[in-house]
């Protein structure tokens, strides 16, 4: 019996040993030293020289919404804001769903593409919903508001 104990505590202090040796081994050390996880944390793309040279506050999307200009482009969803000198504001939608967070004052009529679209609004601290027809323009904000109120559009959210 005593040979048993003596030999199990022998195996024993041999695996201890050896997974010492194996964590001290120049593989074992590499893969300390590897780089973090990247993490995506949605930001938009040059938000802050877009909101520098146009006004708009683009926060944080999935990257099917995207800023594109508006001259000659189709199947856009196009938006109208009062702030913006009444100029539209145009995105490209793709991929099979995508959603935009933003914050583009007073916009009053957006058009749908061939995607089924949906936009939050804030007026003060309230919150609105508006489904927005494909291919048409749907009034929305302040022209859809009793009151009249200025609205802010802050997401869009899009689905084949």
């Amino acid at each position: 019996m005593a040979a048993t104990v003596a030999g199990g505590s022998l195996a024993w202090l041999v695996l201890a040993g050896g997974a010492s040796v194996a964590a001290e081994t120049p593989e074992a050390a590499a893969a300390d030293e590897a780089p973090g996880y990247a993490v995506e944390d949605f930001s938009y793309p040059q938000a802050d020289k877009i909101l520098a040279e146009q006004g708009i506050l683009l926060k944080r999307g999935d990257g099917h919404i995207v800023l594109v200009e508006c001259a000659g482009g189709t199947g856009l969803i196009e938006v109208w804001a009062r702030r913006q000198d009444n100029k539209k504001i145009c995105f490209r939608a793709t991929g099979n769903s995508g959603w935009l967070t933003m914050e583009i004052p007073a916009v009053h009529s957006i058009k749908g593409n061939d995607y089924t679209t949906e936009v939050d609004m804030t007026v003060g601290s309230e919150k609105k919903s508006f489904d927005i027809t494909s291919n048409a323009w749907t009034s929305v904000g302040e022209s859809a508001d009793e009151q009249g109120r200025e609205h802010m559009l802050v997401e869009i959210r899009t689905a084949k």
